[in-house]
Order: C-alpha cells, then structure tokens, then sequence
C-alpha cells in the first residue's frame, strides 16, 4: 500500500466515522469476511508464502491485502470511537 494511502484514508473517513452510531461501530469491529472470501486469502497467502503465486494470482492477492488494509484502518477508528465513548 502507498506510505501515504493510510493517512489519507483517515482524513477521508474522519467525517464519516463521525457520523457513526455506537451499534454500527460495534458492527464493524465485530464484522469478518465470509467463509469463502477467508478461503481464498488462505489459499493465495499460502501459495504467495510457497512462492507459488500465477501473475493474476500476485494481483488479486495484492488487491485483497489492499482491502484487508483498508478495513483495518476502518476498524480502528471504530475501536477508538467506542474507547472515546466508554
């Protein structure tokens, strides 16, 4: 992920964060992809470490730890609004 994409992630999602309520928040930080989806990052984080990864592979591998990033940031500020609200 671009060194910079995180803190501007957080700029972008301050407003929204902001609008949050307390059971959407817990929402998030409870929230975890599905069955399949997890299925999949197994496979092609296993593949990846085994250094067996196809080049469409590497890009959607990429792509998913893009996401999971993004989701991470997300949680956290869910994490630290529910820790401002206790």
């Amino acid at each position: 992920m671009n060194a910079a994409l995180p803190d501007m992630l957080d700029r972008f999602l301050d407003p929204i964060t902001d609008c949050l309520t307390p059971e959407v928040t817990e929402r998030i930080v409870k929230s975890r992809p599905d069955g399949g989806l997890q299925a999949r990052v197994d496979q092609l984080a296993s593949k990846a470490n085994e250094g067996l990864l196809s080049e469409r592979e590497r890009d959607e591998y990429r792509g998913i730890v893009d996401a999971i990033d993004v989701v991470a940031i997300i949680k956290a500020k869910a994490r630290a609004i529910l820790a401002r609200r206790e």
